[in-house]
């Protein structure tokens, strides 16, 4: 074989080798940046999660303070227990945001309770308590907009070109908002 002959072949597989490099360091740094913002995520729904167990344990102390001046209101302290059980226990995205929804209701109910107990909204417990969890309504909004932008990222990034194609062959999926459902907009009707 001359020498001519075997540097003409040398060439284009050459160039099909540093193709062949660049498309795998492509699909390499394609997909890391995804599994980034996946864990991005990941961390992000830690934090909702976390907010919300924070919740969940002042509202023991809260339902405590009101049952001393409200003892007979014991229909929304089942409806309360219910929905901290059912927060507890979810699985999804979804099914955390549906007893989101059912403990707002339940605490509503409760707050307008306290609206009949005058000596009740004047007790040092009951307004640090509800100070806390106003607190903790704050942080729990900024932790789902932080988890809802993180989703956004992330489902951006696997379903544009070319990041999409990446994100079919490592079987990454879309990730569901953490959405308020419709009957949450409502306000909750409270009858004595």
């Amino acid at each position: 074989m001359s020498k001519k002959r075997a540097a003409g072949i040398a060439v284009p597989l050459l160039i099909v080798v540093v193709i062949i490099v660049i498309l795998f360091s492509w699909f390499i740094r394609t997909r890391n940046s995804i599994i980034v913002i996946d864990e991005e995520v990941n961390a992000a729904w830690s934090e909702v999660g976390n907010q919300l167990q924070r919740r969940s344990d002042l509202i023991p102390n809260l339902v405590e303070t009101v049952k001393g001046f409200a003892g007979q209101e014991q229909e929304v302290f089942s409806a309360i227990a219910d929905a901290r059980a059912r927060l507890a226990g979810a699985g999804s995205v979804q099914e955390t945001a549906e007893g989101y929804t059912e403990l707002n209701s339940a605490l509503s109910r409760l707050m307008v309770i306290v609206e009949n107990y005058p000596e009740l909204k004047s007790n040092e417990n009951f307004i640090r308590l509800q100070d806390e969890l106003a607190g903790t309504e704050n942080r729990i909004a900024v932790a789902r907009k932080r988890y809802n932008d993180s989703v956004r990222v992330f489902n951006t990034k696997i379903r544009v070109f070319p990041g999409s194609i990446v994100a079919n062959r490592a079987g990454f999926e879309a990730r569901d908002y953490f959405e308020v459902p419709e009957e949450a907009m409502t306000v909750p009707k409270v009858q004595f």
